[in-house]
């Protein structure tokens, strides 16, 4: 038989789990409060401890580190009833064993509870690892308006990866699409670290030329190029004992990825003109909005860069893919430029908060954050309007088009929409703009044209000017849901 020990204020909770579990499998012990949990754990040593993160007398998250403590402790499942991106990563890096939050998943919660029983010795899989804890006095410097905003079970998970990783110093790299957040991600990997007391610095490498970033990188002697009248320290003796961030790691040459693995293998390079070999302790996180593997195939990336720069990988979702978190940000995003703009905008319309969360967001969160800084500017209003949003405005200038003298030529409509977010399709498509616009379109029309005839494909086939059989495959290919 299986003991827990379920410590939760919240009493209705605590009947409602006791009575789920099955007496001839579980034994379950309650505690209200934090005081003589430590004790009754020592004790009677249950085999995963169920903590809710708000107790009367203290933090769960306190009580986790002493819990921590114990010789042997149990896995701990940290629980919560309110989702915090911030409670997420510290439960984590504190050696929790899962967070999850409330209501629970049962059938979820009931699988991590055998999976946490099934651990050698009850200890969480990253501490196992061997992976130092952070200090017990370790204090974060979370600036709330870097915090990492959401409720979604995307950014959810996302936080729990970055407690996980945070102990270590291991290589990280980020996905994601432009705007996602990648340094933001980053900058949390680095703050709940043991290097949180050192530098961190960025580098955008599509920002420079090869040998500019090599010099930003690993510094140059006297003389090493044109204009090189001094010697310079690069970001990597700069960053020593601490972390560096090489954003947009995909657009570095091969040249200079080679030194790159030299600094992840050996922690070791020369600057540019120079013989001295310099040795530095830094950790290396990465990030891309590009196919890394695609970029293997066309022989612009290294393989061996690649695994060494992946030993954890994070993917960052557009925002378009976490809708639930749209409402939550824009509101964060109207408290901080309510405060820089010196305004006093009570919050966001229904109307126009619909507006924000049907749009598509191709720029991500930084485009969010810019449209609520546009809007926050215009307004003369107490509340945010449609009129406010900029991107109202584009749909606007759309609407202007004259449908009827357009006939069959949507060569100018197409243009408009397309003309702002070239340049970020370019750079995207590493090659296949022509096959990515295609399929976009193509899904788009079919899903549109199949909703507007209530999913009638005779109707639709008809409308489109394609076989049954065209739009059958299509609609197999690309996933549509009727």
């Amino acid at each position: 038989m299986k003991s827990i020990l379920l410590i939760d204020d919240d009493l209705s909770l605590t009947e409602s789990l006791t009575g789920f579990f099955d007496p001839k499998e579980f034994r379950v012990d309650t505690m209200a409060d934090a005081p003589g949990s430590v004790e009754f754990i020592r004790s009677n040593t249950p085999d995963v401890v169920l903590l809710d993160v708000n107790l009367p007398s203290q933090s769960g998250l306190d009580l986790l580190k002493q819990i921590r403590q114990i010789e042997d402790a149990p896995p701990v499942i940290v629980i919560s009833g309110y989702v915090s991106t911030d409670s997420a990563i510290q439960a984590m890096k504190e050696g929790a064993y899962e967070y999850v939050t409330k209501p629970f998943q049962m059938e979820r919660l009931m699988s991590t509870i055998h999976n946490a029983t099934r651990e050698p010795n009850g200890v969480a899989k990253t501490i196992r690892e061997g992976h130092a804890p952070m200090p017990n006095d370790h204090k974060s410097d979370l600036d709330p308006n870097r915090e990492i905003i959401g409720v979604s079970d995307e950014i959810v998970e996302i936080a729990k990866m970055i407690g996980q990783v945070a102990k270590s110093d291991a290589a990280v790299l980020i996905f994601g699409e432009s705007g996602t957040g990648k340094e933001l991600v980053a900058r949390a990997i680095h703050r709940n670290s043991n290097r949180a007391k050192n530098v961190f610095l960025s580098v955008n490498c599509a920002a420079l030329t090869e040998t500019l970033l090599e010099s930003e990188l690993f510094g140059h002697e006297k003389g090493a190029f044109t204009n090189a009248y001094t010697r310079k320290m690069g970001k990597f003796e700069l960053a020593n004992g601490g972390t560096i961030f090489l954003d947009e790691i995909a657009d570095t040459s091969l040249a200079t990825q080679s030194k790159l693995l030299r600094i992840l293998q050996e922690q070791e390079f020369e600057r540019v003109g120079g013989e001295e070999t310099l040795r530095v302790n830094v950790r290396v996180l990465a990030a891309t909005n590009k196919s890394l593997v695609s970029c293997i195939k066309e022989g612009k990336f290294r393989v061996d860069l690649f695994y060494r720069l992946k030993v954890v990988s994070l993917y960052l979702p557009p925002l378009r893919e976490r809708s639930d978190d749209i409402a939550l940000l824009a509101n964060h995003f109207l408290k901080i430029y309510n405060t820089a703009c010196g305004k006093n905008i009570e919050g966001v319309t229904t109307e126009a908060m619909k507006i924000l969360s049907k749009y598509s967001w191709p720029g991500n969160v930084r485009e969010l954050e810019n449209t609520i800084h546009t809007a926050v500017v215009m307004s003369k209003n107490r509340w945010l309007e449609p009129a406010d949003l900029p991107i109202t405005k584009d749909r606007r200038d759309l609407m202007k088009i004259d449908f009827d003298a357009l006939k069959d030529n949507y060569y100018q409509m197409f243009r408009r929409v397309i003309e702002p977010i070239y340049g970020k399709i370019f750079s995207n498509s590493n090659g296949q703009i022509y096959a990515h616009i295609q399929e976009a379109v193509e899904k788009a029309l079919i899903e549109f044209t199949l909703q507007h005839l209530h999913n009638n494909q005779v109707k639709a086939a008809e409308a489109l000017g394609i076989s049954r059989n065209t739009l059958r495959d299509r609609i197999d290919r690309y996933g549509i849901k009727s």
